[in-house]
């Protein structure tokens, strides 16, 4: 195959329980996820990594395969989307199953969009870079951050206290929702933020980590502004 999504999807969260399969607006919310993983259009499979019965359930209804369980060592609290994309890959390559490119896809993305995947495989594939990461500009430059030490306010960078705004370079992060990388240069350097990057730079609307209830809240009356209203 030449192209396959892999969503990671732990039963074991902690901050918001059952979270990946948590409604969301009327579906589970890893539901979105696998949809705009098949609306793109530029996958032979959409797979599932999960040790959970019930999310593999789901998964499958709304149609993913979950080729096999993933491993508890990899379904902990310390585990890193490395260790899993690792296992999975390597576990695949037992079975016979290898691909060329691969999208990691987180399974509360529900943002993500089938033509955004598409945008970001071609672009990956037409670059000639080892991996693609989605990046969103921080609101706000962090050359201005500021410090409480002994109950004062410090500036953390005093050379640019004076800067305007407008003049500092903008500074980006990572926004957690999906990854697009070359499997063969992922298996070498065995981390997904090393190597030959390319950036996918995102609107903040489209960015909303989902952490907490909270979190949840604001994202459904973000979709809801962006997807529903409009």
């Amino acid at each position: 195959m030449k192209r396959v999504a892999i969503i990671t999807a732990r039963g074991q969260s902690k901050r918001i329980p059952r979270k990946n399969i948590k409604d969301f607006l009327g579906k589970p919310v890893i539901a979105y996820s696998i949809k705009a993983a098949l609306d793109s259009g530029v996958f032979d499979e959409v797979y599932v990594s999960t040790e959970d019965s019930e999310i593999a359930e789901v998964s499958v209804k709304y149609g993913a395969k979950v080729p096999f369980m993933r491993s508890l060592e990899t379904a902990d609290d310390y585990a890193t989307t490395n260790d899993v994309l690792m296992e999975f890959i390597t576990e695949c390559k037992k079975r016979n199953i290898e691909f060329e490119t691969a999208c990691c896809l987180y399974p509360t993305a529900p943002f993500v969009t089938g033509e955004r995947l598409k945008e970001a495989v071609t672009r990956l594939e037409e670059s000639g870079a080892e991996t693609l990461i989605p990046v969103v500009a921080f609101s706000y430059p962090p050359q201005r951050a500021m410090v409480i030490r002994e109950g004062r306010l410090d500036f953390l960078y005093k050379e640019y206290m004076d800067s305007r705004s407008q003049d500092l370079e903008k500074h980006y992060h990572d926004v957690g929702q999906f990854y697009i990388f070359k499997t063969d240069a992922f298996m070498k350097n065995k981390k997904l933020m090393v190597g030959d990057i390319l950036p996918f730079e995102l609107d903040e609307l489209e960015v909303q980590d989902i952490d907490n209830e909270t979190d949840w809240k604001l994202a459904e009356q973000k979709y809801r502004f962006l997807y529903k209203e409009n």
